[in-house]
């Protein structure tokens, strides 16, 4: 959830365009309703013009109101914001789409900026600065986690170098290897999330995904997985 403290908005000044239109895209309610209330309280600035729960009615809410961008979560039930991003630019290569999400993994901004999205923001970002990326973006400028840029500009010039880390060749990315590296050495979710600076579910969204690309159920069957096919010497 997007979380922060809030600036008085009584000290803002608005974009002389008027406040940024957005249209809110995430499956769940909940999420969309606690973005608009904390957005409220920039209304000088952030205008939640429309709202669509889960990818199906996407196409026609954006295509009815016109926002200025599209905030759109990475991964839904059933669909990809990636691939609504995807629709969106097919039907209006100047559609401005910023991705937010809890994934603080460089190969989905990667695929992100692939499908054309605006920027790529993270979940835990505060409104303060969600409200600020999003003037940006409209005013034409690319947004981006600063975390997430460092670790893109490094992994992009590992591979240029033909650089791969563990795992890389099981389909892990980066993240993904370092969180693997913790497990096999027994540190819990709780203490790869402070290591990390990361949130508790963001790893075990992590961990998900690294037993999906292993074939593994669990803990026990990527460690056993791990030290079988040499991923970690």
């Amino acid at each position: 959830m997007v979380g922060g403290q809030r600036s008085d908005p009584g000290i803002q000044t608005g974009d002389a365009a008027g406040p940024v239109r957005i249209v809110l895209v995430d499956d769940h309610e909940m999420v969309i309703e606690g973005l608009k209330a904390m957005l409220a309280a920039f209304a000088n600035r952030v205008t939640v013009v429309g709202q669509a729960v889960g990818a199906d009615h996407v196409l026609g809410v954006v295509g009815d109101l016109d926002p200025d961008i599209v905030l759109c979560d990475v991964r839904m039930q059933g669909s990809s914001g990636l691939d609504v991003c995807q629709q969106l630019r097919a039907r209006d290569p100047d559609r401005k789409v910023v991705m937010l999400s809890v994934y603080d993994d460089e190969q989905y901004l990667f695929q992100a900026f692939r499908v054309g999205a605006a920027g790529y923001l993270l979940k835990s970002i505060s409104s303060e600065e969600l409200v600020r990326q999003l003037e940006l973006v409209r005013r034409g400028e690319t947004a981006i986690d600063p975390g997430m840029a460092a670790r893109a500009v490094d992994t992009a010039a590992r591979l240029q170098r033909d650089e791969f880390w563990p795992g890389a060749r099981q389909g892990l990315t980066q993240r993904e290897s370092e969180i693997l590296s913790f497990v096999v050495n027994g540190l819990s979710n709780r203490a790869i999330a402070t290591k990390l600076v990361i949130g508790d579910e963001t790893v075990k969204t992590h961990l998900s995904s690294i037993y999906r690309k292993l074939g593994v159920s669990d803990r026990t069957g990527a460690v056993a997985m791990a030290l079988r096919e040499g991923i970690y010497k």
